[in-house]
């Protein structure tokens, strides 16, 4: 059973709602500056795909992360809506038939189920590029040499050497399973790059010092490979009603996974492991860092 204080609960929710709120604003039919028109089945599908609940952890990396740094929070809660925006434009590419091939996702029906593939793929498309808009646009509060790094982190952990390329290995290893190594790249990749980005993002919002950028990034790519963990176990162990996708998908496609590889017990055991290890990552930033440091106990603990 997750404990999340009541603390760390609130502020995840508070976030949610905040970026909930700004993705709305965003998301509507009226053009912005230097656009044509926004076609509305296009814009009611992008709305379906991000508004519809979720937990926005990856948003919630990102103020906490600022917040470590007492960084701007309106800045960041724009990057989170920018990050939340190319999250779930790689769910719903995930989703189609052509990828994972799920009908369910966060208990609704997935994009291509209620629209069509077509809309799907369009609406995965505008989501990507609505991201680097959000990120890019001069209204940011920040310093626009803090926005090119932002804009660069985000392209490196999105594309060809992160979660794309993440996603290439995940189709590939559904005919060519790969060692231990190669699922730990693959997942590195596929989920872990956006996680790291999230908690490396408040360092560059801040204006924080190399050093803390990197301790951020190893942090990150620390609480990516719990996240992975954990949801491989829920994988196994959760029903989907209450995951709000469907389970045991990794094993009927023989999907190598390290839970597959070593077992239940020891993903529990390596979890902790993984907890102690974020938290002693933060052990610099004293007090300032407990909301993290529960994050990550939060991170190997959830059930869904």
């Amino acid at each position: 059973m997750n404990t999340l204080s009541p603390s760390v609960s609130d502020r995840m929710r508070l976030t949610a709602d905040a970026v909930e709120a700004r993705l709305a604003v965003l998301l509507t039919t009226t053009p912005g500056a230097d656009e044509i028109a926004r076609p509305e089945r296009l814009v009611a599908a992008m709305r379906h795909a991000v508004l519809n609940g979720g937990k926005r952890f990856r948003p919630f990396l990102v103020t906490e992360s600022t917040a470590l740094f007492d960084g701007n929070r309106d800045a960041a809660l724009t990057v989170a809506a920018a990050l939340e925006c190319l999250h779930c434009y790689s769910l719903v590419h995930d989703d189609l038939p052509s990828m994972d091939d799920d009908d369910l996702r966060r208990g609704q029906p997935t994009v291509h189920i209620a629209y069509d593939e077509a809309t799907a793929i369009l609406a995965g498309d505008s989501l990507l590029t609505l991201a680097f808009d959000i990120l890019s646009d001069p209204e940011v509060q920040l310093d626009p040499a803090r926005q090119i790094a932002l804009v660069r982190a985000l392209s490196r952990a999105a594309g060809i050497g992160g979660m794309a390329g993440g996603q290439a290995l995940d189709l590939a290893a559904e005919t060519d399973a790969p060692d231990e190594a190669g699922i730990r790249q693959l997942q590195a990749m596929k989920t872990g790059a956006l996680i790291r980005f999230g908690c490396e993002a408040g360092a560059i919002i801040a204006g924080a010092s190399e050093a803390d950028r990197q301790v951020m990034r190893r942090f990150g790519q620390t609480i990516g490979l719990a996240f992975q963990l954990a949801d491989d176990v829920l994988d196994i162990t959760a029903d989907a009603a209450v995951m709000g996708k469907a389970t045991g998908k990794d094993a009927g496609r023989g999907k190598g996974t390290l839970v597959g590889l070593h077992g239940l017990d020891w993903a529990r055991r390596t979890l902790c492991d993984l907890v102690d290890e974020a938290g002693t990552l933060l052990l610099p930033y004293g007090a300032r860092g407990a909301v993290l440091a529960e994050t990550a106990r939060f991170v190997a603990e959830r059930q869904s």
